[in-house]
């Protein structure tokens, strides 16, 4: 793996006997004892990883219980700065994206490893930091926009803000491609992770968490907006006061 010139090797055994005291490193000694005898010549071991059942399980639960909390920290948040149907929109659009990418992972065959991990949590704050740029825009839309529905608003303040998140993803993107091409193997988990979530996270604010929005608050007009034919057939209905004409003044010839 790697850069072929390095002539690093990875070597892979499916057990490694029981998972306790010094018994997870008998399978990486006696790995190292063979390539010793088989007469290689010198070799150095860069580094060695042994992932079980039961750690495998202790990751899986530390990561779960990460992402749950993560959630929950982003639904006080939204509901808190914004409105509680924009949170909860907010959230099923990250869970969207998290459902994708670990199917993406099972499908392809991904060890859960803690680069994996690494990548679902940042998968997580990089769905809400795009989901944020938009709902920021529909609350200041909804200010300005008020004779508007509630579609209408939401569909030009997606409009307004396509051209940065196609930009910022896009960009993104490309790196993280180039990451998971020339990263090695290491960072190859991370990479893809990463590859499945921008495109996830990019479609889902707009085709998830604006709909959630919508399904939540209705399509009709806003408060503002049920109000406005009344104020405007008041202000119609009622007479302007007519001012009082000044008399003009004569000029004066020299």
């Amino acid at each position: 793996y790697g850069d072929p010139s390095l002539r690093q090797k990875m070597v892979r055994v499916p057990h490694v006997g029981e998972e306790q005291g010094a018994s997870l490193s008998n399978t990486a000694a006696a790995v190292e004892g063979a390539i010793k005898l088989s007469g290689l010549g010198n070799f150095t071991v860069v580094g060695t990883e042994i992932v079980g059942p039961a750690v495998g399980q202790e990751l899986s639960q530390r990561g779960l219980v990460a992402t749950v909390l993560s959630l929950v920290g982003l639904l006080a948040y939204i509901a808190f700065r914004y409105q509680l149907s924009f949170a909860v929109g907010a959230v099923v659009a990250t869970i969207h994206d998290l459902l994708i990418v670990l199917a993406f992972l099972a499908f392809f065959r991904y060890d859960l490893t803690l680069n994996v991990i690494a990548a679902i949590l940042t998968v997580t704050g990089y769905s809400t930091n795009d989901t944020i740029v938009i709902f920021d825009r529909v609350r200041e839309n909804l200010r300005g926009m008020r004779r508007d529905s509630l579609i209408q608003v939401i569909n030009a303040s997606i409009n307004q803000t396509l051209g940065r998140t196609v930009l910022t993803g896009g960009l993104t993107l490309l790196s993280v491609i180039a990451l998971f091409f020339f990263g090695g193997e290491v960072l190859r988990g991370f990479a893809f992770t990463m590859i499945i979530g921008i495109i996830t996270g990019t479609y889902s604010s707009v085709f998830v968490a604006a709909a959630v929005v919508t399904f939540w608050r209705g399509a009709g007009p806003t408060r503002a907006a049920e109000k406005a034919p009344e104020l405007a057939g008041a202000s119609g209905a009622a007479q302007q006061p007519t001012r009082k004409a000044r008399p003009q003044k004569k000029a004066r010839a020299s």
